[in-house]
Formats: C-alpha cells, structure tokens, sequence
C-alpha cells in the first residue's frame, strides 16, 4: 500500500492572501469580500507578506529547501467556488521542496488562495465567497505512507508543529484538509477534501479495504462522504496539463534572500521534538510524559514554571493525569481557560507539604478551570486543610464499630482496610490524608 498526501492548511493570518479584507468567516456570508478576492475586472492582487513568512517557518521547522525565487501561477478552475474561473496557486517554482518531517518525504510546499464554500441544501448548492482569499499553504508529501495510522500520526505530529509556529490553531475557525493518493495492488485513486484527522483515517481505511477486494482499474477522483462513511466517484482524475497553468501576470516574482530566511529561522520557538528531549533531561522525567507535556506548548510552558516551585515528577504527575483529563472531558484546550500558574503551584505546594488530601487537590484543580481564586485562601475558609491530631482516635472507634470487617481483614481479606479507611475519612469529613489512615488502622489492627 503506497499513499501520498496534499495537506493544506489555512494560516493564522488577520487578512486574506492577496486583499484587505477579514479572514474571519463566522459573519454573514458574502460580507467579507471585495473586487480581489471575488475576481472582478481590472482587480490587482497584492501578497500579503505575512502569510509568505508563516509559510517559510514551516517550511524551515519542516526541513525543506528554501527556493531563491518563487512566483505565482494562474490555476483554470472551472467550479463556482471560484468566481475568477482560476485559482492564485505556486506550481513551477513553490517556494519550499525536499523536505522531511522524520521517515516522511516532503516533496514541496506551497501558497495559495482558498476557493469559497459550497453549502449543500438537498438539491440546492449556496456558496459563501467569505472564505475565497484565506490564504492556504499546501504541504505535498512523497508516497511514504504504508498505512492509514501512519497517516493519521504523522499529521498529529504536524498540527503540534503548526501549533508551537502560531500559524494554525486546531480549535480556531481555521481548517486542516488534505486530498489523499491511495493505491494498494491497481491504479491510483485520489479523495478530495477530507477535513479532519478522524475523517481522513477513516476514508483512507475505507478505500483501502475496497482496494483491497477490487484493485482500481484506472485513476479517478472520489469524495468522502462523512454521514455514511464511504467514497464516491466523482470524475475521472486529471493530469496536471488539465489545469492550465500560466504565470500570473498582476504578482511580480519574488526573491527570497538569504538574510530574509536567515531572520525567520531566528523567530522559530523551540519545537515539540526538541522540547521533549529538553524536558526528559533537565527535569528527569519518564520519555512517556516528556512527550505528552511537549504535545501541547501551553501544556509544556505551565509544567516548566510549576516545575520551578513543585517536584517536577509531581508537576507532570498532576498535569497530565488530572490538568488534561479534566480538560478532555470538557471538551477545551489550555485556550480556552484563564489558568494563572501562579494558582496551580499554591494548590501543589499545599498538597506536596500534605496539607490537603488527593479529592480536595482534584476538586481544587477543576475550579481552578473555571474561575480564578487562592487555593490556600480557599482551604483555609473551608476548613479542607488535614487534620491528623483526632485520626488515631478515628480509628480507635471505627476498629470498635466494625469488628467483622476488623476480623476479615486479620483473616487476609485485603478489601476490608479499604472500608474501614473510607469510614474513618468519614469521621474526619474527608480531612485526612487516606494512606496516612490506612497506616494507622494496620498499626492498631496488628
């Protein structure tokens, strides 16, 4: 099984590639549109700088060639998404090629324009040109891929790098898609416009095991359907000659110098890689957890300053377990709460010095997600901090009111100790420390 990948993925840029207006789509439709991006005559196109230079710190994160010349081509595209009847896009020259992201092979890197937005309604199609400008780059990959999981992997690995970049946002309005080459023992069969990573595993899953039954007889082009999880032929696939490609007459070339990449590779952040490799050995930690902290860079920038003040083991013990936990089960990022570190180092400094108890720390730790408080202020208002001066008398009474369970723990019943510790927690309303309990009750059980 060979396949091959064309990820394309809008930028974090404020203004559309070659005009003025607002990449913002969540408006009425039509509203975020002008004589450029809509094609009228006499419009001339002007390259927005900075979706140029997020497309070179890709490029460079991404080990690729920076070309000394680029410039754009004229694309036919005879679909209504497109008012123009072509596409803005790279084809001869792109400005970035041969580059690598670990055993997969990049063969090129290029801008362009992104086409409006078709909206389907039953036999109606609409189309909404907010989206026509937002600038795109086009990363094209060698076909490396053996498996659909590698895919869905590699493009993990990807969005993390686009993410430490700042050129794209998983949870903004801002789309990740890729159109994916897949052959097995036939022909190759291209599928369009997959958004999504769950999505494109699926499709390619899905192609494969057709494949797989019944090699492909010739090339052609196919959609994924998402409702009912399968492909659909749309068209025999075209070659590259099909599209017309001209230079674009309105846009000049463009020299890319090498003090200009020299001073884009200066403003590239340490990436997840590496970071990992930093955190395993600076802090200490378990490969496993290094790598969990460096998948998200809020996620590492929190650990590294909690891990100032806290155990570092500690730090990653209660951000990965409990910090993504709590937030993967609501459904956020560590972008869409105000976490003051600040906070999280006083409830971890009141649990490391046995101040409050593992249940108070992970409620603590919840609200802290949702509002912004002094967790010491908090426990001591609430009276949550442990008390240890009544736990041996706790456990005197509660060894008295439950000799059966006393006898079968004596009997090798471990379970018994778990009830006879949940008893006493109650006794001392869940202000005690639950192994410091269990370690008093065996003492007076012997």
């Amino acid at each position: 099984m060979k396949i091959g990948l064309e990820i394309h993925v809008q930028l974090n840029t404020k203004s559309k590639i070659f005009c003025g207006c607002s990449t913002s789509t969540s408006t009425e439709p039509n509203t975020k549109t002008c004589e450029i991006c809509s094609g009228a005559p006499g419009s001339k196109p002007v390259l927005n700088k900075e979706a140029l230079h997020q497309g070179i710190k890709v490029a460079l994160a991404l080990n690729s060639k920076i070309a000394k010349t680029t410039f754009f081509s004229r694309k036919s595209y005879f679909y209504p998404d497109m008012t123009k009847d072509f596409q803005i896009t790279q084809y001869e020259i792109p400005f970035a090629s041969k580059g690598k992201l670990e055993n997969i092979n990049l063969r090129r890197i290029h801008l362009e324009e992104d086409p409006g937005a078709l909206i389907h309604k039953g036999s109606t199609c609409l189309i909404d040109y907010n989206r026509a400008g937002i600038p795109l780059i086009e990363i094209v990959t060698e076909p490396d891929f053996k498996s659909p999981n590698e895919v869905r992997l590699f493009l993990r690995k990807l969005i993390t790098i686009l993410e430490y970049l700042e050129v794209y946002d998983r949870k903004s309005e801002a789309t990740l898609k890729a159109d994916a080459n897949i052959s097995t023992t036939g022909e190759k069969v291209e599928i369009k416009n997959i958004t999504g990573l769950k999505e494109i595993e699926s499709a390619l899953d899905y192609e494969a095991r057709l494949q797989e039954k019944t090699p492909a007889s010739k090339q052609e082009t196919k959609r994924w359907d998402p409702d009912n999880q399968k492909t659909q032929t749309m068209r025999t696939k075209e070659s590259e000659d099909d599209y017309g490609y001209i230079f674009e007459p309105d846009l000049t070339k463009i020299e890319l110098s090498k003090e200009l990449v020299s001073l884009l590779k200066k403003e590239i952040p340490e990436l997840s890689l590496d970071k990992m490799s930093r955190l395993e050995s600076e802090y200490k930690l378990k490969k496993e957890d290094a790598e969990v902290l460096s998948s998200e860079k809020k996620l590492a920038e929190i650990f590294e300053k909690v891990a100032e003040k806290i155990d570092p083991e500690l730090a990653a013990k209660w951000l990965i377990r409990d910090l993504r936990k709590i937030l993967n089960y609501s459904k956020l990022t560590f972008k869409d709460i105000t976490l003051e570190v600040k906070h999280v180092i006083e409830l971890l400094d009141l649990f490391q010095n046995n101040k409050i108890n593992d249940k108070t720390t992970k409620d603590l730790l919840i609200k802290l997600t949702q509002e912004s408080f002094s967790p010491k202020e908090y426990v001591k208002k609430h009276h949550l901090e442990l008390d240890s001066s009544n736990l041996e008398k706790f456990c005197e009474e509660v060894i008295k009111e439950n000799k059966k369970a006393v006898e079968d723990y004596k009997s090798g019943n471990e379970k018994s100790i778990n009830f006879l510790t949940g008893m006493v927690m109650r006794k001392a309303k869940g202000t005690a420390n639950p192994k410091e309990v269990e370690k008093i009750l065996k003492e007076l059980i012997k």
